[in-house]
């Protein structure tokens, strides 16, 4: 076939590669039947979205790229009709369409997002299943700064971003790892830029599970001999609480006592004083006037003392109130989670096994003891000091540490105990040399795994939890999420979720294709690692021609191109295996 036969000459192959995909699973569909309250000039504003999602796929930083690069993607015909489009609009009317967007509408574009590739993220996660017995997630926080001089930007506010404070936002993430595409975004929620990682640890859990629609056991027979404990201490700082009540009681009564006696004392020297000055009586060291005002010296010094007393045993007895307060607050708090755990163990016919991984912004003493409650295996670090220096005070010159990477050394303990937390922990201290200095960490894990026979492995498996890290730094690098190319609250909320669902949709996409192509480029065909960026910074950005056909089209890179000589056909079909209850085939 030579170039006089081919139709179309695009300059973003893999876009149009995409449009294709997209056809299969019925996404444009989707797209193109949100209902939105913009009216239509000279395009619909489904189709403006549609341009805001392949912008995002395409890579491109700024909005004003799709209208002003070197090869405007708005006049690439070919990628407007792979994606069922008439054609795209300016960069300034996407801008304005993606301005006047509703939350409602943003989100019923998400969910209508999520309810097309909801068969490709069930069949993964009973391929999950089946190949290692449990899920697996990964949850993080990352920021979103934008410019400290911004006054533009809805809802944002100062946080630690990157190595300062700074002006912008955080966005709360979590991933599944996936054996066919390594790692799959499963929920993604932006926050203003001051929330900080300890406040999101159960709504990541929660959002994982309302993504799957699986979840574990929850440990409701934990959680009970936990609210035993915290009653228990509860009637114990009740009953100090009823001491002190006591004490007080005790000490105003002898204060108000005393204070009855000083005055009556007083009265009675000033009695004895004019007595004797009327008598011309001379005050002798055993007068009754000397006795009297000793006594009354006597009772100053007791009232004194007492009214000294006092407010020591009022701070006592609120310190011990509060204390009470406290446990009855937190009694309540977990009975009220033993309930609504106990609700959903109830209306739970099929519990899994999952692993939740978490860095150690999540890990408070608090969080640790909800993910264990929550029935999940967990493998974090401590938040701030909770664990580390108490750690490092049981080692010794004789302690044996485990070399468990290049520049790391182990020594763990099984189960252990502490004072200040419900359950028994793995806990294994790391230390490693940075520079000159050595420094130390600590691994947290609750679960069946046996960690503590196996410290290389421990280790490894919490330091996988990268490919959530790494995940975060493609989403900033190759779908520019260091740009916020919108202003608005709904908008930012679109974009948030169109990056994420476009690292999985390329990685949905390369699995397609290697079902169908033979000509890839060298390392394409592995879905779990099918060189993302390069796809969207080189393919993306690719001359190819292309020859329609019925059920799909056949694209020949063309002789400039980094590809040369290779040649894709594409037909616009996809098989899904579904779970449970039983297994079919689905064809889009």
């Amino acid at each position: 076939m030579n170039q006089n036969q081919l139709e179309t000459l695009t300059h973003h192959a893999m876009l149009v590669v995409w449009g294709q995909f997209a056809q299969s699973i019925g996404l444009i569909e989707k797209i193109q039947a949100v209902s939105l309250h913009q009216k239509t000039v000279e395009h619909r504003p489904q189709t403006k979205v549609v341009e805001f999602l392949v912008a995002i796929l395409g890579g491109l930083e700024h909005l004003q790229d799709l209208s002003r690069s070197a090869h405007p993607l708005d006049q690439d015909q070919a990628v407007a009709k792979a994606w069922q489009q008439p054609g795209w609009a300016d960069y300034s009317g996407v801008s304005r369409t993606l301005s006047g967007l509703t939350q409602a509408e943003a989100e019923q574009i998400v969910a209508d997002l999520e309810q097309t590739t909801g068969p490709i993220l069930a069949e993964e996660v009973m391929r999950a299943l089946q190949s290692s017995g449990r899920l697996t997630y990964d949850g993080d926080l990352t920021d979103r700064p934008v410019s400290n001089t911004s006054t533009t930007y809805p809802g944002v506010a100062y946080g630690h971003m990157g190595d300062g404070l700074q002006l912008g936002y955080q966005a709360a993430m979590v991933s599944l790892h996936s054996p066919t595409y390594g790692r799959l975004w499963l929920s993604v929620a932006p926050h203003p830029g001051d929330t900080v990682s300890c406040t999101q640890a159960e709504a990541l859990i929660r959002a994982a599970e309302a993504k799957t629609g699986l979840r574990p056991w929850r440990r409701t027979d934990l959680l009970r001999e936990r609210i035993r404990a915290r009653e228990a201490e509860a009637q114990t700082c009740q009953a100090k609480a009823q001491l002190s009540q006591a004490a007080l009681e005790r000490a105003q009564a002898r204060l108000a006592e005393t204070r009855q006696q000083c005055s009556e004392q007083r009265a009675l020297v000033l009695q004895l004083e004019t007595h004797y000055q009327e008598c011309q009586r001379p005050e002798r060291p055993y007068s009754a006037l000397t006795k009297a005002r000793q006594r009354w010296t006597m009772l100053e010094r007791r009232r004194k003392r007492l009214e000294k007393q006092l407010p020591v045993l009022e701070k006592q007895l609120h310190r011990r109130q509060q204390r009470w307060l406290s446990h009855q607050t937190a009694v309540r708090s977990l009975q009220q989670r033993l309930e609504q755990f106990e609700q959903e163990n109830r209306t739970n016919p099929c519990p899994i096994q999952a692993d939740f991984r978490l860095d150690a912004g999540f890990g408070t003493r608090d969080n640790v003891a909800l993910i264990i409650e929550m029935g999940y295996e967990l493998y974090t670090k401590p938040y701030s000091d909770w664990l580390t220096p108490r750690l490092k005070k049981r080692v010794n010159p004789q302690t044996r540490w485990t070399q468990v990477g290049g520049n790391a050394e182990l020594v763990a303990w099984k189960a252990e105990r502490f004072v200040d937390f419900p359950y028994p922990l793995d806990v294994g201290l790391e230390r490693f040399q940075t520079g000159q200095t050595q420094r130390h960490g600590t691994l947290i894990h609750f679960g069946r795994d046996p960690v503590t026979t196996n410290l290389p492995g421990w280790f490894q498996r919490y330091n996988a939890r990268q490919l959530i890290e790494a995940g975060i730094k493609e989403g900033k690098n190759v779908f520019t999420m260091h740009h916020l190319k919108v202003r608005s609250a709904p908008a930012l909320f679109l974009q948030e979720h169109l990056a994420a669902f476009a690292a999985n949709f390329v990685r949905w996409a390369a699995r397609w294709l290697s079902e169908q192509c033979l000509q890839l480029p060298a390392g394409w065909q592995n879905s779990a690692q099918p060189q993302v960026k390069a796809q969207v910074k080189v393919g993306a950005h690719t001359s190819a021609w292309i020859d329609w056909q019925d059920q799909g089209c056949l694209l020949m890179f063309t002789d400039h191109s980094l590809f040369a000589g290779r040649s894709l056909a594409l037909k616009k079909q996809w098989v899904v295996q579904l779970p449970l209850p039983f297994s079919e085939n689905a064809h889009f």
